[in-house]
């Protein structure tokens, strides 16, 4: 028998940690190569672990509820040495963090030179600290001496993301925020309030309720986002008749077809890949002050939940594919998004997002950019009205299906005339759209 240690895998580019939800398999089950063992959470989905080795799960090094780094060992397998040589299947290696220095700051804002805080667990307090603790620390202003009081919750008293996060609550309850700076007869006044939390009145009648996980991710990153981006919205109605004509036209032979319903999401997906074309630099994220243009072109759909939430499957490469593949790949994404079988991976790499407000009954919406993309479109409902319609005998009233397109983009890098065109080139494609094309 050899011993072989089970590595918390990488689930997407951008995540370096996740929660151990719960295990599948219990200490000294047999388990097979592949099979799922234990479930874990991230920041963007909930999913399962497949086995990298079968054999007997010998040990079980991660608890339950405990945060654990990216390729950090969580379970210790005993395979057979013949099943070894003849499946040949190496341990994963541990993802290794470059050393990376964040400045950590004191309460007025003032870099500490002994504060330096590294991605590895070398710290002068030689009390262990993930990236993201120390991201926020930093984001937040947070001393190497203050982050060494915080109380920790995790393995070893470690401090975990939601410790920090309660942390920060609890301090900016406490710390005075600067408003205010004036200068009177030369000298500087400073005008401080306290941040304080509202309180909501709550009487008999009123139930409580608890933010689930997911519901609590989503609010952090709205608010984030609205702090990261100023918000500006362009609005646009298009005429999208010849569009409408053909899916009716077409749904019953896709269905045949393809074995799936034909929406409007994949026209819409389609159209805005195009533009996206037209006008790349909407294709960009902002580092500090550089410009990041991304080469791929993928695109984001938000996907309602059964239990009220939202997610942002990825549609990879969406300008590579023809009307029936997209078609495909949304209803594939939309229904394991609702069952709760998406991969991390498919969560992430996102260059832009659209949004259907429209499959609520909305005319129009103004959407939040999902960081660190620039631009997202809501698609608001398609409605019959009354409509002047040029022909080569003049001027005619006639009915036309319409529909409001809104796309909000972050001003710092987008002005309203790019960001204007772009939703305005999605428009014109949906308008022009062919009648004769097949499937």
């Amino acid at each position: 028998m050899a011993l072989v240690e089970l590595l918390m895998p990488k689930m997407g580019e951008s995540i370096i940690e996740a929660t151990v939800l719960s295990w599948l398999k219990k200490e000294g089950d047999t388990i097979e190569q592949d099979e799922s063992i234990l479930e874990v959470a991230t920041d963007k989905v909930d999913t399962e672990v497949p086995s990298t080795h079968g054999g007997i799960l010998k040990e079980i090094l991660a608890k339950d509820g405990e945060v654990i780094e990216v390729g950090k060992a969580i379970a210790v397998i005993a395979t057979d040495d013949e099943v070894e040589k003849t499946t040949n299947t190496p341990a994963a290696e541990p993802v290794m963090e470059e050393v990376e220095e964040i400045p950590l700051t004191s309460g007025n804002g003032q870099s500490q030179a002994n504060g330096m805080l590294k991605t590895n667990s070398q710290t002068s307090s030689e009390r262990f600290y993930s990236p993201l603790v120390k991201n926020i620390a930093h984001k937040e202003g947070i001393a190497l001496t203050e982050l060494e009081t915080v109380p920790g919750s995790g393995k070893e008293g470690r401090v975990t993301k939601k410790d920090i996060l309660n942390y920060v609550e609890t301090r900016k309850d406490a710390i005075p925020k600067i408003t205010q700076v004036e200068t009177v007869a030369g000298t500087e006044l400073v005008a401080t309030k306290t941040e304080t939390k509202v309180n909501v009145s709550v009487n008999a009648k009123d139930e409580i309720i608890e933010m689930d996980r997911m519901r609590k991710v989503i609010a952090e990153r709205m608010v984030d986002s609205k702090r990261t981006s100023p918000h500006v919205t362009s609005f646009v109605e298009a005429d999208v008749t010849n569009v409408v004509f053909w899916r009716n036209r077409n749904k019953q032979a896709f269905k045949q077809q393809e074995g799936g319903n034909l929406t409007f999401t994949p026209i819409f997906v389609e159209a805005v890949a195009r533009a996206i074309k037209d006008y790349p630099m909407i294709n960009i994220q902002v580092q500090g002050d550089k410009i990041i243009k991304k080469k791929d072109i993928n695109i984001g759909m938000a996907v309602a939940l059964p239990s009220g939430n939202l997610i942002v499957p990825v549609i990879k490469n969406a300008d590579q594919l023809n009307l029936t593949g997209l078609a495909n790949k949304v209803n594939d994404l939309a229904r394991r998004a609702r069952h709760n079988k998406l991969s991390p991976d498919e969560l992430s790499g996102g260059t832009f997002t659209i949004s259907n407000v429209g499959s609520f009954g909305n005319v129009m919406g103004t959407p939040i950019i999902l960081q660190p993309q620039v631009g997202i479109i809501a698609l608001g409902a398609v409605i019959k009205k009354p409509a002047v319609i040029e022909t080569p005998l003049g001027d005619t009233i006639g009915i036309r299906h319409k529909m409001f397109l809104s796309h909000s983009y972050d001003h710092r890098v987008v002005d309203g005339s790019l960001g204007g065109m772009v939703v305005r080139r999605v428009a014109d494609y949906l308008e022009k759209f062919d009648l004769n094309r097949g499937l």
